[in-house]
């Protein structure tokens, strides 16, 4: 189970922000999330934080564990 968080157009294409979900690892929670998400999760440019930290490749979850998904960055 991890808190998921959503930012950005992630967060309006899937409609929610915040939510609990239950999975033991990264890439079962990205599986979970392409009901609301579809491919926007593995786009160019979004990233995965995991307790604050970015992280790359696969990541056990626990309970505890928040899982933010950051679409690209944009700015001028």
């Amino acid at each position: 189970m991890a808190r998921v968080l959503l930012f950005g157009r992630l967060a309006d294409q899937a409609g929610w922000r915040d939510r609990v979900v239950e999975a033991g690892d990264l890439s079962t929670l990205r599986e979970i999330l392409s009901a609301d998400l579809g491919d926007a999760l593995s786009g160019p440019g979004v990233q995965v934080a995991i307790d604050k930290a970015i992280v790359r490749g696969e990541a056990a979850l626990s309970a505890t564990t928040e899982v933010a998904f950051l679409p690209p960055m944009s700015g001028g």
